[in-house]
Order: structure tokens, then sequence, then C-alpha cells
């Protein structure tokens, strides 16, 4: 499980013309999952988004979270995330789980972020072609595989 967190003063996302979910201070999170994916992985990357200390406290020192400043989240599937580029110029996918297994994993990780922040987030919406945007603050761009834990 693969995520892209970058802290913004604001995101959205738009489908098909119509603006599905928009957030105003906090994250904006692309998740990718692979096959092999679990509940482990899951709530492990889930409590690391909500206690990431990267916003400012009142010294300007990054040493706040997303629930210490009551901030919200918008969560965005991306499958590409897992691409496998090191072989020619086309992007392989294959190691990108199939939907019949992402999807479930996808509702299980807005489940559990959204009671780890203890409040509801903001979705795209899976397999949707999405126009997502956002005004990253800083810019704060953090990369986490639950794969790589040490």
């Amino acid at each position: 499980m693969r995520v892209v967190i970058q802290r913004v003063s604001e995101s959205s996302v738009t489908i098909e013309g119509l603006v599905k979910s928009e957030i105003g201070k906090g994250f904006m999170i692309l998740v990718g999952f692979e096959e092999f994916d679990g509940i482990s992985d899951i709530e492990w990357v889930s409590r690391k988004i909500v206690n990431l200390r990267v916003f400012d406290d009142e010294n300007g020192v990054m040493n706040l979270s997303v629930k210490d400043i009551n901030g919200e989240i918008l969560l965005i599937s991306q499958f590409t995330l897992h691409a496998l580029t090191a072989k020619g110029n086309r992007p392989s996918y294959i190691k990108a789980a199939r939907p019949d297994i992402a999807i479930p994993l996808y509702e299980k990780f807005i489940e559990v972020l959204t009671a780890d922040l203890g409040k509801e987030i903001g979705t795209g919406e899976f397999g949707a072609d999405m126009k997502v945007a956002l005004i990253n603050d800083g810019p704060v761009t953090i990369l986490i595989d639950s794969k790589n834990r040490e």
C-alpha cells in the first residue's frame, strides 16, 4: 500500500464536471493498493497519516498533526502509484491490485481513516476520471509505503 500525502490549504476532486468533495486545510492523499495488502497495512498507514507532525505550531515548527489542527482529508484512489518503470517507456501496472481486491481495500481505508481522524473525510470515486485540484502548502509532500515500515 502506497500513499502520497500532500499538505494543502485547499483541495477538491471533480468528476464529470461536478465537485464530489472539497476540503480546506489538511491533507490530499493519493492511495494505491497491491494484491497482498490487508487490514494491517491500512491500520498502520492510517495511524501514520493522522499523527504525522507536519503542520506548524505557534513557533513555526512542524510539530502538529492533522488531528491537532482539526484539519481535513481528501482521499483519492490511484493505481498508478504502483507503476513499474524500469524497462521501456510504457509503465506496467501489474503490481497494482485489480478492482475486485482494491475496491474493498479502498472502502476499508476510508472507514479506518475516518475513525482515526474522528470525522468524515472527502473522497473521489474509484475508477472514475477525476480532476484533482490542490494548493500544496509548503510544499510538503510525504511518501509512505506500508512495505517499508523500518
